[in-house]
C-alpha cells in the first residue's frame, strides 16, 4: 500500500520519497494531459477548477462533521445514467462494511460541494474472492444530497476501458493523507505487465489510492491501486489495466436498478 510521507506547506519545495517536488498552487506547473509540451513528471498542488471538483476524498462517516486531517483515500465521479457513481480502488472500500462519505473538491477541511454518503459498492469477483491486485478497482453509488445527484453538481468524467497503456499522457490527482489539498501530476504511463500499468510521479503517498488517471479527453483510463495496492514508493504509482473485468464491473454498476 502507498506509504505515508509527511507534506508540510504549499508554496515551497519539500522532500518526498527522495525527490524534490514543488508544491505550488498554480496550474502553470502542471502539463496538460495530452501530447503537448510538459513539464511531465512534476507534482504540484492541483488548481481549483470546475473539472477538478470531480475528484474528492473519502472519509469514515463518523468524520463527516470533523473532516480536517481525516481522509484516507481518493475517488472521483464518473458518468452514468443514474448520475450518482464514483470510482476508486477496491482496497479503499472493500475491506469492511463501514459507512463512508465522499467529499468532492475537498480542501483545507471544507466541503465546497457537500458531504455525500457512499451507498452500494461494486467489487470485482477477483477482489472479493482473493484480493487479486489485478482486480483493484471499485465503483460505488452516492446518495442524493438536498434532492440533487452528484453528477448534476460537479459533472463526471467518462470511464473508458480498452485504452492502450501510454497512448496519451494522463493527469493523476489525489489526496495524500498528510495534506489537506489535492496534488496533481501529468506523465505518460508505461506497461508494468499485461495487467498492470505504472506512472512516474513524485509525492503520491498514502491516501492517493483511488486517484483517477484522466486523459486529455476527460476519460478515466486508470485508477491508482493495483500492484502493491498502488506502489511501495511515493514516486511510482500503479493501476490495473482497465480491460474486460473493469468493463463488466462498470456495466453492472450502471445497469443496477
Amino acid at each position: 500500500m502507498k506509504r505515508i510521507s509527511r507534506i508540510s506547506g504549499t508554496s515551497r519545495p519539500v522532500l518526498l520519497g527522495g525527490a524534490m517536488v514543488l508544491l505550488a498552487a498554480t496550474s502553470a506547473s502542471v502539463a496538460a494531459a495530452d501530447d503537448g509540451p510538459g513539464p511531465f513528471g512534476v507534482t504540484a498542488v492541483a488548481a481549483v477548477t470546475a473539472r477538478g471538483a470531480r475528484v474528492g476524498a473519502l472519509f469514515g462517516a463518523d468524520k463527516a462533521d470533523d473532516l480536517s486531517g481525516n481522509h484516507f483515500c481518493t475517488a472521483s465521479v464518473v458518468h452514468s445514467a443514474q448520475r450518482n457513481l464514483i470510482v476508486t480502488a477496491a482496497h479503499c472500500v472493500g475491506g469492511d462494511d463501514s459507512d463512508l462519505v465522499f467529499v468532492p473538491g475537498y480542501r483545507d477541511g471544507q466541503a465546497p460541494y457537500g458531504v455525500w454518503k457512499v451507498g452500494k459498492r461494486f467489487l470485482p469477483d477477483g477482489w472479493s474472492r482473493g484480493q487479486d491486485e489485478d482486480s483493484d478497482i471499485a465503483f460505488a453509488f452516492v446518495d442524493e444530497l438536498d434532492g440533487k445527484r452528484i453528477e448534476d453538481v460537479v459533472g463526471g468524467n467518462r470511464f473508458v476501458t480498452g485504452m492502450a497503456t501510454g497512448a496519451t499522457a494522463v493527469t493523476v490527482t489525489g489526496y495524500p493523507d498528510s495534506h489537506e489539498v489535492p496534488i496533481s501530476c501529468t506523465n505518460k504511463p508505461s506497461a508494468h505487465s499485461s495487467t498492470q500499468q505504472r506512472i512516474d510521479c513524485p509525492g503520491f503517498s498514502g491516501g492517493t489510492s483511488g486517484s483517477p488517471w484522466v486523459n486529455g479527453d476527460h476519460e478515466v483510463v486508470g485508477v491508482l491501486g493495483g500492484h502493491e495496492q498502488g506502489g511501495s514508493t511515493d514516486d511510482t504509482s500503479y493501476s490495473v489495466v482497465l480491460g474486460a473485468e473493469a468493463a463488466e464491473l462498470y456495466r453492472d454498476a450502471v445497469t443496477d436498478p
